[in-house]
């Protein structure tokens, strides 16, 4: 009779052969399995921050983002629109009752908005007809609205120096008012004097004072500040 002996690890072999022939591949393969799952989940997540990004970024009116120039001619749009209406506003604070609304000119940005890259505010800057005192203190209004923003436009400074030349011609009318209201008060305190110092006159001599005038130019102007 012939007897064979099996080792331990025969047995062991024998008794669950997978184990022993099969486990190192096994291991293997969940490592690999492991890998490749890290590799998939950092590259779905370089994908979910890219189209976060893009989701996030700038659209055009049709939903689909933005081109780089696309951004950079928006944000001008925008920051000239500040501007322009900044600009315009500062007009009509200044100006007061003698400025009217604002009007704009627009572009259509690659948003599908409008922006503003233009605008005016009407300014009634015509002399007060026969009042140079009130002609005076409009001009000086006038000519604060005009240069009101901190970038005249050459069609504000254009206002501006109208409004001066009123201003120059109504303190010239009211300095002249001043000196023919002067002279005829100091023409009818000599004739008083006179007329106390003439006894056995009928009647005191009476003299009219001149007619005071201002000449100014007539009608209201109106113009626009860009």
């Amino acid at each position: 009779m012939v007897i064979s002996s099996i080792s331990t690890s025969s047995l062991t072999a024998w008794v669950n052969p997978s184990v022993a022939s099969h486990s190192p591949r096994v291991e293997q393969a969940s490592k690999d399995s492991a890998v490749n799952k890290d590799t998939a989940s950092t590259d779905a997540s370089s994908t979910s921050e890219a189209n976060s990004s893009e989701t996030a970024g700038p659209k055009r009116a049709d939903g689909t983002p933005m081109a780089p120039e696309e951004i950079q001619l928006l944000e001008q749009l925008k920051q000239t629109d500040r501007e322009v209406r900044q600009h315009e506003m500062a007009h009509q604070v200044a100006g007061g009752a003698y400025t009217g609304g604002a009007s704009y000119d627009y572009e259509v940005g690659p948003d599908g908005k409008r922006y503003a890259v233009a605008g005016e505010v009407p300014i009634d800057y015509g002399p007060v007809p026969n009042d140079p005192q009130a002609t005076i203190e409009k001009m000086q209004t006038v000519i604060a609205a005009a240069m009101a923003p901190a970038d005249p436009s050459p069609k504000d400074h254009q206002v501006a120096a109208q409004a001066r030349q009123y201003l120059l011609e109504a303190k010239l009318d009211a300095a002249m008012q001043r000196s023919e209201m002067a002279q005829a008060r100091s023409a009818g305190a000599t004739e008083a004097n006179d007329d106390e110092a003439t006894p056995g006159s009928d009647s005191p001599a009476t003299n009219s004072p001149p007619v005071i005038s201002s000449a100014t130019p007539g009608a209201n102007a109106e113009q626009q500040a860009a």
